[in-house]
């Protein structure tokens, strides 16, 4: 089972990862400036900041689930969010099977397709 400080460093790869991104598609859905929060439910812990910019800014991390409505939820277990950044698992199988789940907005989910 993956660690909080794993789940934290899987993150901070991820962040790292849109801002590098070539692809004008990944990029323009990294854009988009909106609260996050990712609950990491075998652990239950949650992890909230911003996706702004490119980059994903992780600003707190608590217990349990998230204390507020982010417009960008995620939810998963620690090791599917370590394989997923580690390219082992599939975003988007993983989110038709429910073994992640991602909620926003219609537009939002309409710009964040190009990340799946």
């Amino acid at each position: 089972m993956a660690t909080t400080e794993e789940c934290r460093g899987a993150l901070d790869t991820l962040s790292d990862n849109l801002a590098r991104a070539d692809d004008d598609g990944v990029r323009s859905a990294a854009a988009l400036d909106r609260s996050l929060s990712c609950h990491i439910t075998d652990l239950d812990v949650t992890f909230t900041g911003r996706l702004a910019d490119g980059r994903i800014d992780v600003r707190d991390t608590h217990d349990g689930p998230p204390r507020e409505r982010a417009e960008i939820r995620l939810a998963m277990t620690g090791d599917d969010l370590v394989a997923m950044v580690g390219g082992e698992l599939n975003l988007a199988r993983a989110w038709a099977s429910g073994r992640v789940r991602l909620e926003a907005g219609f537009r939002d989910l309409i710009r964040l397709r190009k990340l799946l």
